[in-house]
């Protein structure tokens, strides 16, 4: 017998003349076991969540792929969705168009229903925004239609449940922006007869009649006109989305509404001083409103250390530009020996994770859900790089000690839930109020009447 290629006598007589490498092994013992469970472990806690994930499939508030196949493709007939999408060529061949979703890895993420954004540039505003909100409805619309095995749209809570029942995914729309409805209620509804099922308020800039987060405060949270959007949004069963809007905005909205609310793409401010995510004064509301929170992926979000490296990244550029005027080589030499020294961090799937609980933590297990933001984000966390790896971030909170039946929560239940409660505050609704027919005039109205005071 030999041990380890050596001759057993030779074996025999080490162990004898060094009893230190006896206690040695002994001591690795326990080791060398854990490693051997932690496999065992990582795999059952798999299997349970897959198991959760087919019960309870997950639903994403938000994804950019609508628009990422305008820019990269022109139109739905230019991509194969049904084939991996991940190393992409835009049709042009001039840059790389490496989309985070495909059928084949919704597949392998249990991706039950998406929310697709129709967003458009807040650039573009008065009919051109219209038209072009349009021509995104109709590349969800036609993608649905190019894949009936595994796409249905859906308009109701039941609506989802049933698709994802028959195994197809369920297709729903949000609007990215309240500049797409040029003020104008009868486009708001026009929308919801389209398939719209929520509208975020703001995008990066002000509207008329709301704040951004990422703008300077004109209107300090929402007008007379936009307060009058939200109550037509809730008449209609369209749900109110506040990722995008200032902190005033956000709980101007939360005092008007009569229906829960949704943050589709949105993380929580105290893990990540950044504008977009939510405070834990506004968590707090959320909790009493019933409405949904739903964790965005993009690092700069999640992460405080790459939000700060973003912003001295940004100072950087802003002081070589400044520095070296009329030599663009230089600048960029510059910036290239800043990128070296200050090499960019990385967000990680337990920072993910992280926001998921410190939201439950402060607005309820029921008011956190997922919202990705895939497809309109440029980097995403280690290991959540496409929507086949939300498993991962399930295994994470299972290892955090959170039950099947909260992840059930987190996946879908928590938004099917909002959906029901905003469809029946609409049938409510609409026995007692006709449709609005408010205009933006109402606010300079307003003005001038406080003024004549």
């Amino acid at each position: 017998m030999a041990h380890f290629g050596f001759p057993a006598e030779m074996y025999v007589d080490a162990m004898t003349k060094h009893p230190r490498i006896i206690a040695c092994l002994l001591a690795a013992l326990p080791c060398i076991a854990l490693a051997a469970r932690q496999p065992a472990k990582d795999e059952a806690l798999s299997a349970r969540i897959d198991q959760v994930l087919t019960e309870t499939p997950v639903i994403d508030g938000h994804n950019d792929l609508p628009w990422g196949i305008r820019e990269d493709f022109g139109n739905v007939g230019n991509i194969d969705l049904a084939a991996d999408t991940s190393k992409l060529r835009s049709k042009t061949g001039d840059r790389d168009a490496h989309f985070m979703t495909d059928i084949p890895r919704a597949r392998k993420g249990h991706l039950g229903a998406q929310f697709w954004s129709v967003w458009i540039p807040a650039t573009i505003t008065g009919p051109e925004a219209v038209q072009t909100t349009l021509e995104q409805i109709d590349i969800v619309r036609t993608m649905v239609a190019k894949y009936p095995k595994d796409f249905e749209m859906a308009s109701t809570a039941d609506d989802i449940q049933r698709i994802e029942k028959s195994g197809r995914i369920a297709s729903l729309i949000g609007v990215e922006g309240g500049h797409q409805i040029n003020n104008s209620m009868a486009v708001l509804r026009d929308y919801y007869a389209l398939g719209v099922r929520y509208m975020t308020l703001t995008h990066g800039k002000n509207t008329d009649w709301a704040d951004s987060a990422t703008d300077k405060p004109v209107h300090h949270g929402l007008t007379p006109f936009g307060r009058a959007v939200v109550r037509e949004m809730n008449r209609l069963g369209m749900l109110v989305d506040l990722s995008h809007v200032s902190p005033d905005t956000m709980k101007a909205a939360l005092e008007t509404t009569r229906a829960p609310v949704i943050f589709s793409h949105s993380s929580a401010r105290a893990l990540d001083d950044h504008p977009r995510d939510v405070p834990d004064d506004v968590l707090r509301l959320v909790r009493q409103n019933h409405g949904v929170v739903m964790v965005n992926f993009y690092p700069m979000f999640i992460s405080q250390a790459v939000a700060r490296w973003d912003a001295d990244r940004a100072g950087a550029v802003a002081r070589f530009d400044t520095l070296y005027t009329g030599q663009p080589d230089r600048a960029r030499a510059a910036m290239d020996q800043w990128a070296k020294a200050h090499p960019q961090p990385r967000a990680t799937i337990a920072q993910v994770a992280d926001h998921i609980d410190h939201i439950r933590k402060i607005a309820g297990v029921e008011s956190v859900g997922i919202g990705s933001d895939f497809d309109g984000i440029d980097a995403t966390p280690v290991g959540l790089d496409g929507v086949d790896k939300y498993p991962a971030l399930f295994v994470e909170l299972a290892r955090r000690g959170w039950s099947d039946d909260e992840l059930a929560d987190l996946a879908g239940r928590n938004l099917l839930r909002v959906m029901r409660e905003a469809e029946q505050a609409a049938a409510r609704l609409q026995e007692q109020e006709a449709p609005s027919h408010a205009t933006i005039g109402m606010d300079a109205a307003g003005k001038a009447g406080a003024a004549g005071m």
